[in-house]
C-alpha cells in the first residue's frame, strides 16, 4: 500500500471506481458493442461462422498473453505509463479494425486490441490495493464492478444501434472515439499509486523470478482458477450469443440487450451485496455462498433445458443468477490473490487475468463453437466450467483452511 495513499485521490471514491471501472470494462465493452453485428460484417467481408469466431478467439488470446505483461510492466514503471501506452495502442487498433477489408485484416487488429486492453483490467486491481486496506479494497472493487456493469449492458444496444442505422465499420470507429476520450480522462485524472520504493527492477532475470514464484504457488494458482474459469460459464453465453440468442430464442438483434441487461443486473446486484458484507462476515464464507448460488442455478438450468424447448422467458434469467453469484465472491478471491505476494501485485494481477483469459479464449476458439448449436450443451458446459473453479477453492479450503477465515475490519 503506497505510504501516502490518502493525499494522491482527494475526490469522492466513487470518481476514482467509475474512472478504474471504465478501464476494466475496455476488454468486454469491445467484444459485446460488435456481437450484434457479427452476421452482417461476416457477410460483407465474405466470412464464415468459423472465422468470424476467430475474431474473438484472437483478441482473447492477445488480451491473455499481454496480460503475462501488463502488471510487470506497471511494477517497475509503474501504473500511470501502463495503463497511458495500453489505451493508446487500443485506439489505433480500433480505428485499424475500422477500415479492414478483409476477415484476415480484421482477425489481426482484434488480437492488436486484446494486445492492449488487458492494461486497464490488470492495473486498476493493483490500483486499488494500492491505496486501500484489504476491507476498503473489496468494496472499492465491488463499486467498480457496479460502475463496470453498465458499459456491458448499454454496449450491445450502441452496437445493435450503429449497424442497423450506420454500418459495421461505424462500431469499431466508436470505439476509436471511447480510446480517444479514455485516453484524455486518464491522462489528467490517473494518479502514480505505485510508490518509486516498490518499484521492481525490470530485468529478465527478476521478472522470471516473479513468475516462477507465482506460478510455483499452489494457493496462487488455486485462487485464479477459482476466480477466473467459473466467469466462463455466463460468458459462454456471451460468446455464443448470435446463436443462442438468434437461431434458439429466435431473438432479433436488435432485442439482444435483453440479455445484455439481465446478467449485467446479476452482476452489480451481485458486487453491490459483496461490497455490503466487506468486513462483516468471513471472505471464505461469502465465497461459499457465490459457489452454492452458481452451482444451484447452473443444475436447474440444465434440468430446464433437458426437459423443456428453449424460450427467452426462462432460459435468460438462470444467466442472471449465475452472474450474481459470481459477482458476490470474485471481489474476494481477486484480493486473496494479490495478497498472496504482496510485492508483486501488478505480476499477480496479470497472472490472475492470463489464467482467466487464457480459458475465456480456450472456450471462444474450441468449446463455444462446439457447443453452441444445443442450448442443452450449453447448459452442461456452463455447469461444468463452474465446476472446475468450485473444485479449486474446495482443494485450497481444505489444504489451506486459514486463507479467508478472518473478515478484516474496514
Amino acid at each position: 500500500m503506497h505510504p501516502h495513499a490518502q493525499t494522491l485521490w482527494t475526490a469522492p471514491r466513487w470518481a476514482l471506481a467509475i474512472l478504474l471501472a471504465v478501464l476494466g470494462m475496455l476488454g468486454p465493452f469491445s467484444i459485446d458493442t460488435y456481437i450484434p453485428a457479427f452476421t452482417g460484417i461476416a457477410r460483407a467481408l465474405g466470412a464464415t461462422p468459423v472465422e468470424m469466431q476467430q475474431t474473438l478467439s484472437a483478441y482473447l488470446f492477445g488480451f491473455a498473453f499481454m496480460n503475462l505483461f501488463h502488471g510487470a510492466l506497471a511494477d517497475s514503471f509503474g501504473r500511470r505509463p501502463v495503463v497511458l501506452w495500453g489505451i493508446a495502442v487500443f485506439t489505433l487498433a480500433s480505428a485499424g479494425c475500422a477500415l479492414s477489408q478483409s476477415i484476415g485484416q480484421l482477425v489481426f487488429f482484434r488480437a492488436l486490441q486484446g494486445l492492449s486492453t488487458g492494461a486497464g483490467t490488470v492495473v486498476s486491481r493493483a490500483v486499488i490495493r494500492d491505496l486501500f486496506e484489504p476491507a476498503e479494497a473489496q468494496r472499492m472493487m465491488s463499486q467498480v464492478t457496479i460502475f463496470f456493469g453498465v458499459a456491458p449492458a448499454i454496449a450491445p444496444i450502441i452496437g445493435g444501434w450503429l449497424f442497423v442505422h450506420l454500418d459495421w465499420h461505424s462500431i469499431f470507429w466508436f470505439l476509436t472515439a471511447v480510446g480517444v476520450l479514455l485516453w484524455t480522462a486518464n491522462f489528467r485524472l490517473l494518479p502514480e499509486t505505485l510508490h518509486p520504493s516498490e518499484r521492481q527492477p525490470f530485468q529478465v532475470r527478476n521478472l522470471m523470478a516473479g513468475y516462477l514464484q507465482l506460478g510455483a504457488s499452489p494457493r496462487f494458482l488455486l485462487l485464479a482458477l477459482a476466480s477466473g474459469v467459473p466467469f466462463n460459464g455466463m460468458f459462454l453465453y456471451v460468446l455464443s450469443a448470435p446463436a443462442f440468442l438468434g437461431d434458439h430464442l429466435h431473438l432479433a438483434p436488435t432485442q439482444f440487450f435483453w440479455f445484455f441487461i439481465l446478467t449485467i443486473s446479476g452482476i452489480m446486484a451481485g458486487a453491490w451485496c459483496s461490497g455490503r458484507l466487506a468486513g462483516r462476515i468471513a471472505p471464505k464464507r461469502q465465497i461459499r455462498h457465490g459457489f452454492v448460488i452458481m452451482l444451484s442455478v447452473s443444475v436447474l438450468n440444465l434440468v430446464a433445458n433437458a426437459l423443456f424447448p428453449a424460450q427467452a422467458w426462462w432460459a435468460l434469467p438462470p444467466i442472471a443468477v449465475f452472474a450474481f453469484g459470481w459477482a458476490l465472491m470474485v471481489p474476494v478471491v481477486t484480493l486473496l490473490a494479490l495478497d498472496i505476494h504482496p510485492e508483486r501485485r501488478g505480476m499477480a494481477s496479470s497472472m490472475q487475468a492470463f489464467i482467466g483469459s487464457a480459458a475465456n479464449g480456450l472456450v471462444a476458439g474450441v468449446i463455444a463453437p462446439l457447443v453452441m448449436e444445443s442450448t442443452l450443451l450449453l447448459a452442461l458446459t456452463s455447469l461444468l466450467m463452474m465446476s472446475l473453479g468450485l473444485v479449486a477453492w474446495i482443494w485450497l479450503h481444505h489444504r489451506w483452511p486459514e486463507i479467508g477465515q478472518h473478515a478484516s475490519g474496514g
